[in-house]
């Protein structure tokens, strides 16, 4: 039985922007738990020191993805046949939420919360991912194909949007230094949260988990799904069927199976720079929520002026030309990032190490690991937008959920095996430096892989 893929219909202008409005929900969970505030309170003060928090970070990060890795692809040949997929939205919403919520309960310095809080990112992490799958998959419907790259570039940008206000709500009204006891804002914390007990720091959790709830609602108002085409019994088998016949024949597709190939490398690369900046941050120069949440504000800003740009050059040059680009800078960026050190810049030139009272990113090295925070920000955006967009224009058009989850299966199946080595590196050498240098290899490996991708003129992935 054929499943006829999901086909444009002009919508009204309210249903994109409820889509849209998906990244704005769904970012500040990467933002503020994944990468600028939860993970590197974990690693600073819920663990036992720095090197052990990064290395027990990554092996939930792992498991988290082998969990996306197995369920995505299958959910999604399941939804391309039933059809809608505000469902399964709404039930992974749930396990973000949940998940996050739960968060709240990781104290400093109690070993007894350490496995419960990784139990819930793990959870958060996979309904994040998942529900982005099936969001992802309702983007044909909705512009033309000549407009998918602005559209990816549009809710990049508006997902970084999300992350950066959800980062000055946390830094300006409730995130504060635990020595003085105020805000970025100089005010004292809302709702009494005490900084000695670092509860502005846990509340990261609770405060993504409000957050998605909110802007989550647009969606579900506005956007229009798909018709439901066979009942949930007769999908589940339907699904599946087509599952095993889609990997089968996967070498049919040749270019789009290379290019699942190269995001599986590359995204895993992603996934371990986003998981660890701001722990090796914390580790490296002693950074706080203030120094790192500063720090994620603006290089959210790039990201976001990088991803609304980004979709424009997608439209314009091609997608892949952008995601080629995007690696190569991103090969240079993390080997700058290894080249920095407290007292060093550049391997070789010395640097006065950061002092208490020197202010914020007081010392050359500091400002020179924010400047390659900033050249990431502008790349990134446009890397994951035109990824996005460049399986829409290789993906059969009647598979294309299958091949989003097949897109967050390459993303995530050998995503554990990032983190995983960032963390074993890591403890065997008990040398955050030495762990992230396996960052270099997933960029390099990805971008070959990609370079031999035969995208043909009338498909708009190029021009």
């Amino acid at each position: 039985m054929q499943i006829p893929g999901p086909a444009f219909h002009s919508v009204p202008r309210r249903a994109i922007w409820g889509w849209v409005l998906f990244e704005w929900a769904v970012t500040p969970f990467f933002t503020l738990i994944t990468t600028f505030v939860y993970a590197p309170y974990f690693a600073a003060a819920v663990a036992s020191d720095p090197a052990r928090g990064q290395a027990l970070w990554g092996f939930a990060t792992s498991a988290a993805g082998l969990a996306i890795a197995v369920l995505a692809p299958v959910l999604g040949a399941v939804a391309d046949a039933a059809g809608r997929r505000k469902p399964w939205i709404a039930g992974f919403g749930t396990l973000i939420v949940l998940g996050a919520t739960l968060l709240w309960f990781g104290k400093p310095g109690e070993a007894a919360t350490i496995a419960p809080v990784l139990v819930a990112f793990a959870v958060g992490a996979v309904g994040a991912q998942c529900a982005s799958v099936f969001a992802n998959a309702m983007m044909p419907a909705l512009v033309p194909p000549e407009r998918l790259g602005r559209l990816s570039g549009t809710g990049w940008a508006m997902g970084y949007a999300g992350g950066l206000a959800s980062l000055l709500l946390m830094l300006g009204f409730i995130a504060a230094n635990p020595e003085t006891g105020r805000t970025l804002l100089g005010l004292a914390p809302l709702f009494g949260l005490d900084p000695a007990l670092h509860e502005s720091d846990r509340a990261a959790g609770p405060l993504s988990a409000i957050w998605f709830v909110v802007f989550v609602l647009p969606l579900f108002l506005f956007t229009p799904d798909q018709p439901k085409k066979l009942p949930l019994r007769t999908a589940v088998r339907h699904g599946l069927a087509t599952l095993t016949e889609t990997l089968g024949h996967l070498p049919r597709y040749r270019d789009a199976s290379l290019f699942l190939l190269a995001n599986m490398i590359y995204a895993d690369g992603l996934v371990a720079l986003f998981a660890f900046g701001g722990i090796y941050a914390a580790g490296t120069f002693g950074w706080g929520t203030i120094e790192i949440g500063v720090f994620g504000i603006l290089l959210t800003i790039t990201g976001a002026l990088g991803a609304f740009v980004g979709g424009r050059l997608d439209d314009h040059f091609g997608s892949k030309p952008v995601i080629l680009a995007g690696l190569l800078i991103l090969t240079f960026a993390a080997l700058s990032i290894l080249s920095i050190d407290r007292d060093r810049i550049a391997f070789i030139i010395a640097v006065a190490p950061p002092e208490p009272g020197h202010g914020l990113y007081g010392s050359a090295a500091e400002r020179a690991y924010v400047a390659v925070g900033l050249l990431i920000g502008l790349v990134v955006g446009p890397l994951q937008s035109a990824s996005r967009t460049l399986l829409v224009r290789l993906a059969p058009a009647d598979r294309l959920t299958q091949f989003f989850g097949l897109f967050a299966l390459s993303a995530k199946v050998t995503s554990f095996a990032g983190p995983f080595l960032v963390a074993v590196v890591t403890a065997a050498t008990a040398s955050q430096k030495a762990g992230i240098s396996v960052l270099l290899g997933f960029f390099l490996a990805g971008a070959f892989l990609l370079a031999r991708v035969r995208v043909s003129a009338g498909s708009g992935a190029r021009r």
